[in-house]
């Protein structure tokens, strides 16, 4: 064998080699690439999956929230309306100008007379002019909204008989139609 035909041998293996080389590295190239592609897509697939979920909780988290803020304005609401008619009911109860005063003060003195005549009857100053007609002895002016307290001379006993207390009472009473005539329940 020529050296000529030897080299042209030798070029001619190393060629072939060179392409067996380039084309198994392409191979792999494609078997990298579509590994990865398989690797991304699922990769892009959980992420997908995963913020779809969280969107879902989100949202559900998003309206209970937004229910529940609801709920706390309506209560707001509901006790500064029952807080507004409270406020009207102890300025109609307070006024002097109230349908039935005068009947409600002759019907607690009627009550009242029944106790020993020595007590004092202290007034609220708005009713001190219909008070000062019955036989108890007039003391200092009190507090409230109308009525009278009764209190002995030495002060250890003290009958209350103020508005104030009546309208409390009626009011914890009647709560229930309050709510149902302000809010229709």
């Amino acid at each position: 064998m020529s050296l000529d035909t030897l080299a042209d041998e030798i070029t001619k293996q190393a060629r072939a080699e060179a392409e067996a080389i380039i084309h198994n590295a392409k191979a792999e190239a494609k078997r990298i690439e579509d590994e990865a592609k398989s690797e991304a897509d699922l990769t892009s697939l959980n992420a997908s999956s995963r913020a779809e979920k969280e969107s879902q909780q989100i949202s559900v988290e998003v309206v209970a929230s937004a229910r529940q803020a609801n709920q706390k304005r309506a209560l707001i609401a509901r006790r500064e309306e029952l807080e507004a008619t409270w406020h009207t009911a102890k300025e109609e109860v307070g006024s002097s100008n109230m349908e039935g005063r005068k009947k409600i003060l002759d019907s607690l003195v009627k009550e009242a007379s029944g106790m020993k005549k020595d007590m004092i009857m202290r007034p609220v100053k708005i009713d001190r002019g219909t008070l000062s007609k019955s036989e108890f002895k007039l003391g200092e002016d009190i507090g409230g909204l109308g009525g009278f307290v009764l209190e002995s001379k030495d002060g250890s006993t003290m009958l209350d008989y103020r508005f104030d207390l009546m309208l409390e009472q009626a009011w914890k009473r009647s709560l229930g139609d309050i709510n149902r005539i302000l809010f229709n329940e």
